[in-house]
């Protein structure tokens, strides 16, 4: 239990249903959605939309979700509704222009957005509520206004120079040249009337008609390979689909995440490394769990970069890849790398195996259905490029792929790239114990991994467990938090570590945790945002 002489969040408590998500408005419309009789599947979707629209510098309806979804008595599973390349994207077109790699900027950077197919397919075949309803709160917010929020208006002023790039951005998201300060009142009309088209008229009006016409025109105008028939095909033959979750057993807890192409595995591998280097370093903020958190997370994303690919086209299939990368022989090898004392600056190739910013939620509901959701533009903004009349911006999620036409996660006609998004379930006996997620890019896995084990090995609550000091490695610097303690950076430095201190912290985060001992629901909201858990 925290200090009371200090500030801080305490856990929130409930009994019916819990939510936490990484703003207010939202958390509330997933409250009321709840309270009116929705179930938790509802209350997601309708909270998701909700912070399209009052945190778009983190997410958008311009680009994919992913869910975990677990229902008592029924298996675990999840939703991918991530968005695809154009048909006629190739590594050779971009090798003959001399393109070298998709910038964050460009309308290359621009899938097919996947977020609004994966909403309607949960919702129609999980939820009670139809979509109208469950945008009902989100579009009130885009044509009447919202007050924008602390941290969003931080994130609002860093995108800036990105919004004045171009001039469907700087006619939505700029007023008069300037952005929205805190407490500032913002409306979005036209991104409002693409949202009640949608709730009228169902996915269709988003992937066909004036809307995406809308999108196509604005990125062929800036060279874009985009075609309608690409947003009709990912609204219907190649939208959301249902994948079964990858786990490992970490000392009674199992830990399930998506399959490849999330990078879901890093996080599995990470915590196979962790269990198999033996107990745990004294102290949840200490240099030395720390370091071993760093040295094991460089080699698991190694892994990631080299072999998770869309599954469609991978050369290696998910379950041999799942199976070789987290067996006892490749971990081991893995493992035998790592020293518990310093940084190793080169830990060498990884073995081939055998055999940016975004937004998450988590509900659940009095039945027991837990909600692991996350929807994402990736980058601040994502692309930049918002279309003039629909007011939608574009996700940047292209340059996840490669233009390296021999490697895995090579970009290709209608593929899906290594995707970031993250959101996780863990079990306890059989039983979902904790519905979670930890935003910030490719740090998500490690910060799966670090606020597993924070619980786990430490006994930390849920919101003491968000609540503490990140690191990340970014290159040769491993990447701190101003919260850090001194005399910890100052080891890390001793143990061969370059530090810096990162200017924003390590992504947020939002936990539902599931006491079925007591019959009780405990959320935690993450301070690093300006969201709240909110249960009754």
């Amino acid at each position: 239990m925290r200090s009371f002489h200090w500030p801080g969040r305490s856990p929130v408590y409930g009994r019916r249903g819990m939510c936490a998500t990484a703003h207010p408005l939202a958390s509330l419309a997933a409250v009321e959605t709840l309270r009116a009789g929705g179930n938790a599947v509802d209350a997601a979707v309708t909270a998701c939309a909700v912070l399209c629209v009052v945190e778009p510098a983190m997410t958008g309806i311009g680009g994919d979700c992913f869910a975990m979804i677990a229902r008592p008595g029924a298996p675990l599973f999840g939703l991918s509704g991530c968005g695809r390349s154009p048909a006629a994207a190739r590594p050779e077109w971009f090798a003959e222009r001399g393109i070298a790699a998709i910038e964050v900027t460009s309308p290359h950077a621009v899938n097919i957005p996947g977020s609004i197919d994966g909403w309607a397919r949960v919702l129609a075949d999980h939820g009670t509520i139809s979509l109208d309803r469950a945008l009902t709160p989100a579009i009130g917010y885009a044509e009447n206004g919202f007050p924008v929020a602390p941290r969003v208006a931080l994130d609002w002023m860093r995108g800036r120079a990105k919004l004045e790039r171009q001039a469907g951005a700087r006619q939505h998201y700029l007023r008069a040249g300037k952005v929205p300060v805190a407490g500032q009142m913002h409306s979005l009309p036209a991104l409002g009337r693409t949202l009640r088209a949608i709730a009228e008229d169902g996915p269709k009006a988003f992937y066909e008609g004036r809307i995406a016409e809308d999108m196509v025109a604005t990125l062929k105008d800036l060279g874009g390979l985009h075609t309608l028939e690409d947003f009709a095909a990912q609204g219907s033959t190649h939208g959301a689909t249902y994948v079964e979750p990858i786990s490992v057993a970490y000392r009674g807890v199992e830990l399930c995440e998506l399959p490849p192409s999330n990078q879901g595995i890093v996080a599995l591998l990470l915590l196979r490394m962790l269990d198999r280097l033996g107990p745990v370093p004294a102290g949840p903020a200490s240099a030395e769990r720390y370091h071993l958190l760093i040295e094991c997370a460089r080699l698991a994303y190694a892994v990631r970069d080299a072999y998770v690919s869309d599954p469609d086209t991978a050369t290696v299939p998910v379950e041999e890849l799942a199976r070789g990368v987290l067996s006892d022989a490749y971990v081991d090898g893995l493992v035998a790398r790592v020293d518990p004392r310093r940084r190793t600056p080169d830990l060498g190739p990884v073995p081939h195996p055998t055999g940016s910013d975004t937004t998450y939620l988590t509900v659940v509901d009095e039945r027991g259905m837990a909600v692991s959701f996350i929807n994402s533009l990736f980058a601040d903004f994502g692309s930049g490029i918002v279309a003039p009349h629909s007011g939608v911006v574009l996700n940047n999620r292209g340059i996840g792929f490669s233009l390296d036409a021999a490697h895995p996660n090579a970009i290709g006609p209608r593929k899906r790239p290594m995707h970031t998004l993250v959101p996780a379930i863990a079990m306890r006996e059989g039983k979902p114990w904790l519905s979670f997620g930890v935003m910030g890019g490719a740090f998500q896995p490690t910060g799966h991994v670090f606020v597993l084990t924070s619980l786990v090995d430490y006994g930390l609550d849920a919101q003491e467990a968000l609540d503490l000091p990140r690191v990340f490695f970014e290159g040769g610097e491993t990447v701190i938090e101003e919260s850090l303690p001194q005399d910890v950076a100052t080891r890390l430095s001793e143990m061969g570590h370059t530090l810096r201190v990162r200017d924003l912290p390590w992504g947020g985060g939002q936990i539902v945790m599931i006491d079925h001992a007591r019959d009780v629901l405990v959320g935690a909201s993450d301070a690093r945002k300006d969201g709240c858990a909110l249960g009754y």
